[in-house]
């Protein structure tokens, strides 16, 4: 069934607006009931609207509504949990945290520490500190035997002959035998925490480890 526009009209549904105004695109709540009762109102009588189409409509538009409010609802259950987020970065910074990486900064007279994260039992695990501008090995570090699990590590800063090494980044290769077969293993390393990067649609909170750059606040694994 039709509705004309003056009807609408008197109803407040449908006004004359002036040519720039916006335009609304979505009925609220109370249009839509004013809406139905027209609708009731001028139906045609030899056809009246069967109770289970009105039961139809009512339930779309409560459907309609329901999705908006739980959409809200998450946006502000997002929104809190963001915040909360932020806070707890931004408390990391100045302390040290362990991230997956493959590189260390070795501050002058420092060292560098982390673990390694080995799948299952090895007789031989070691570390071996890469220069990363030559790409040579500067030192390797022999771990031994270690079952699975978290290995901790250390390197001083010292090279193979006992000669401290120049400040900088230096890569992480951890490397054990397991279950025959020489494997590579991923590494966390301990970073200082410099700054906090707030996240965005695209991307989410980072954290910004010293000489290193950023990662993922998720990735922190441990904080010392």
């Amino acid at each position: 069934m039709a509705i004309s526009i003056d009807t609408l009209k008197g109803l407040g549904l449908a006004t004359v607006e002036p040519a720039a105004a916006p335009k609304k695109q979505t009925l609220g709540q109370e249009e839509f009931l004013k809406l139905m009762t027209t609708q009731l109102t001028h139906q045609d009588p030899s056809k009246p609207m069967e109770n289970g189409d009105f039961l139809a409509q009512m339930a779309q538009f409560g459907t309609v509504s329901g999705i908006q409010d739980l959409q809200k609802a998450f946006g502000d259950f997002a929104a809190s949990i963001s915040s909360g987020q932020a806070l707890q970065a931004a408390s990391l910074v100045g302390r040290s945290v362990a991230a997956p990486s493959s590189e260390g900064l070795l501050s002058a007279g420092g060292e560098i520490k982390g673990q390694l994260d080995l799948p299952d039992s090895s007789l031989n695990v070691g570390v071996n500190i890469v220069d990363a501008r030559t790409g040579a090995t500067i030192r390797h570090l022999d771990l031994g035997a270690n079952p699975a699990g978290a290995v901790p590590f250390s390197w001083d800063g010292l090279d193979e002959n006992n000669v401290p090494a120049s400040p900088g980044v230096y890569k992480i290769e951890a490397v054990a035998t397991v279950a025959g077969k020489n494997t590579a293993l991923a590494t966390q390393i301990y970073s200082r925490v410099e700054s906090v990067s707030l996240g965005n649609a695209q991307q989410g909170m980072r954290v910004n480890l010293l000489g290193l750059g950023p990662v993922s606040f998720n990735e922190i694994k441990q904080i010392l």
